[in-house]
């Protein structure tokens, strides 16, 4: 696995869910507030077939780098998938999904950047 910090980490799965038009991206940073992971990647997708798409593209570049997941789910239905790398997990939701489970606002003390394109 190629060496990198996890902020490295959420900042490239970031750019590959760009790569494929992901977007409302947000990165969250646990790391002061709870030993679940590091940081939160959070994108939205506006239909199922996007979020697989978003959800592929990230695995695919990180892994050709070397870095694999540790766990997937929800591959098959397509309106959430989490993306377990340990320190970072990456959720790629469907918008209604993610406005339903409202992650920003769960972990509401975590300090959150905005990922726009360059």
């Amino acid at each position: 696995m190629e060496n990198i910090s996890s902020s490295e980490l959420a900042h490239q799965a970031a750019q590959h869910a760009l790569s494929k038009k992901g977007y409302n991206i947000k990165i969250l940073n646990l790391k002061d507030i709870s030993s679940v992971c590091d940081y939160f990647v959070i994108i939205s997708g506006a239909a199922d077939m996007q979020v697989r798409a978003i959800a592929n593209a990230i695995e695919d570049e990180l892994r050709e780098s070397g870095i694999k997941p540790y766990h997937i789910e929800g591959e098959t239905e397509g309106s959430w998938i989490l993306i377990d790398y340990i320190d970072v997990v990456v959720h790629v939701f469907y918008e209604p999904t993610r406005e339903f489970y409202s992650l920003e606002k769960l972990w509401g003390d975590a300090p959150i950047e905005d990922v726009v394109e360059d």
